[in-house]
């Protein structure tokens, strides 16, 4: 009779299964997203096979040169994004280092602003003008970001207007924030949001959605960082979602030592 698993090794189990379901879940998103990029994809061939053929038909250097600009940008484009998604796809580690989370977002939002375009969602970002840098696993936080933002595009059918903040809220938080204007959550349903397999919306045509994981790994992301997910929502009007990080502890020591310290804005009590 084979011995049950000693402890050490059932751990072992389960965090190989969770990175197995991180990294579904992460090529599930990407699912979601296939049909926006490449119809980017197609626009970008056709800015670039239209100049090169401009280029090759006009003789005089002022067009030629305006012809390899506009081709260098479409290139350029193509390969932020693609550089983007290999990124994301590329299964990490658990290794987390000191990470502008500004320019963490701005990857993100790079993946999903045709996507964005396509369903009429108007896109409004609220940046520090400062990085704001926290210790963090890079790919996991673009994990939770990009699944919050798909998610917030799903809750606005008719299209609305998305707004995605990072700000340094106080001396020793980070705070990311996604907000939608969409049908929002009712109460009753908002409680049990981060629940396993609960969830609000069923699988699209392409079978994307609804499986009820996406908060629930979301929440378990952020909590082993440290850090706290709150949502509020108001049915009719939209949906918030804050995800509080600790700043990286070189950046929090500045602060505290500081002249100027906001102070922590007050606790919601909606917010769960």
């Amino acid at each position: 009779m084979t011995a049950p698993p000693d402890r050490a090794e059932l751990e072992r189990q389960i965090q190989e299964l969770k990175q197995q379901l991180l990294q579904a879940q992460k090529l599930s998103t990407i699912g979601s997203l296939a049909s926006s990029m490449t119809h980017e994809f197609n626009n970008i061939l056709t800015t670039v096979i239209n100049y090169a053929k401009l280029g090759l038909r006009h003789k005089d250097n002022a067009t030629r040169e305006k012809a390899l600009d506009k081709i260098l940008s479409a290139g350029q484009r193509a390969a932020r994004i693609t550089t983007g998604l290999l990124s994301y796809a590329r299964r990490g580690n658990d290794r987390r280092e000191p990470t502008d989370l500004i320019a963490l977002a701005h990857e993100v939002l790079v993946l999903v602003e045709k996507d964005l375009q396509v369903h009429r969602v108007r896109l409004n970002t609220n940046f520090d003008p400062q990085p704001v840098i926290a210790d963090v696993n890079a790919s996991q936080i673009q994990q939770v970001l990009l699944n919050l933002i798909v998610n917030a595009r799903q809750a606005m059918e008719l299209g609305g207007q998305l707004t995605i903040t990072v700000r340094a809220a106080d001396g020793t938080t980070a705070e990311i924030s996604v907000r939608d204007s969409g049908h929002g959550i009712p109460a009753d349903e908002l409680r049990k949001i981060f629940d396993q397999f609960f969830t609000t919306k069923t699988a699209d045509a392409q079978g994307q959605g609804g499986t009820g994981l996406g908060l629930s790994l979301a929440r378990e992301v952020i909590e082993a960082h440290r850090g706290r997910i709150r949502v509020e929502s108001t049915v009719g009007r939209g949906t918030n979602f804050t995800l509080k990080l600790p700043l990286a502890k070189s950046v929090a020591a500045a602060a505290i030592k500081g002249p100027h310290v906001r102070d922590a804005a007050p606790v919601n009590p909606k917010a769960v």
